[in-house]
């Protein structure tokens, strides 16, 4: 149904393989970035759920050089899956935590090799001003370029619980900014924040209603090192189920318009810091369910879209 596939939702890596007319692989980034949430500059700890990775999930990391990463990722990719384009993913912590003059270096170092067609920068509604955003935005003259924000929840008191460190109001005003700067952004959100159905797809329904270009859905997960691990050993918390999952992830789909990308709906953190739920190692079979719940709904993502 969508991007020439059997799918009822709007995958990335679908509509990429048809804008570029061959499969496009993200290549992970660690160029050492902080996070002003765990530096003290915002507050101590950091959000509860991120661990020292800082949300990076590769391999590499930054004793490389953000070249050396690239080219090995991109031989990686291309002797595994025949991969021949390319989009570099500055994944790890606030990817725009740096003076704009560092920045430009930064990220140009990740388009040098050839076959990169593609940049895409994950960072905080907090780190961004008109300088960054505008570098971004003379970089996606050339090439396919993406700013992705850690937004998680449109609710205030879900932010101040989980120690986001922004209010909902400082993503709008990034988000306005980088629309007008003319980027492609992707919004990052989390299912479980202790919020009921409703809530969450108010989440959906405000994304909806400012026509996100892409959306990633993460399941709250324990990992190793984390202050949400420490709540649940101690039994202060507990996760959604799979089926809970699966059921809410078509629910907000059904909401966002059929334009929007999905970039991401199951699997969060490497396997081996997963403590739980210990379903969501399963990527592949969370998403066969997402498809199977689709079909059994006669349902497609935009379906309930205004």
């Amino acid at each position: 149904m969508f991007n020439n596939t059997d799918k009822r939702y709007n995958q990335f890596s679908a509509y990429l393989k048809n804008k570029f007319g061959a499969k496009v692989y993200k290549i992970t980034i660690d160029a050492g970035f902080s996070c002003p949430n765990r530096d003290g500059t915002i507050s101590s700890g950091g959000c509860i759920f991120c661990d020292d990775g800082g949300s990076f999930s590769q391999a590499h990391s930054n004793i490389l050089s953000v070249e050396q990463q690239v080219e090995i990722g991109a031989k990686t990719l291309h002797d595994r899956f025949k991969a021949e384009k390319f989009m570099s993913y500055f994944q790890a912590y606030s990817n725009t935590y740096k003076p704009v003059n560092e920045l430009e270096v930064i990220y140009k170092s990740a388009l040098k090799h050839p076959d990169v067609v593609g940049l895409s920068v994950g960072t905080r509604p907090d780190c961004v001003d008109d300088e960054k955003l505008s570098l971004l935005s003379d970089i996606s003259k050339d090439y396919y370029t993406w700013i992705e924000y850690g937004l998680q929840s449109v609710h205030n008191k879900t932010l101040k619980k989980i120690n986001r460190g922004h209010n909902f109001e400082c993503f709008l005003r990034a988000y306005e900014m980088s629309k007008e700067k003319g980027l492609n952004v992707c919004v990052h959100v989390i299912f479980g924040l202790w919020e009921t159905r409703d809530e969450i797809l108010q989440t959906a329904e405000k994304l909806a209603e400012l026509k996100v270009d892409g959306v990633k859905i993460h399941m709250l997960c324990a990992l190793k090192g984390t202050r949400l691990a420490n709540l649940y050993e101690i039994g202060k918390i507990d996760f959604m189920s799979e089926d809970e999952y699966v059921n809410l992830v078509c629910d907000f789909l059904e909401i966002l318009p059929k334009e929007t990308t999905i970039h991401r709906l199951a699997g969060n953190g490497l396997k081996k810091n997963l403590i739980a739920p210990r379903w969501l190692g399963a990527k592949l079979d969370c998403l066969n369910k997402i498809d199977r719940e689709f079909l059994k709904r006669n349902s497609y993502q935009g379906m309930k879209s205004i």
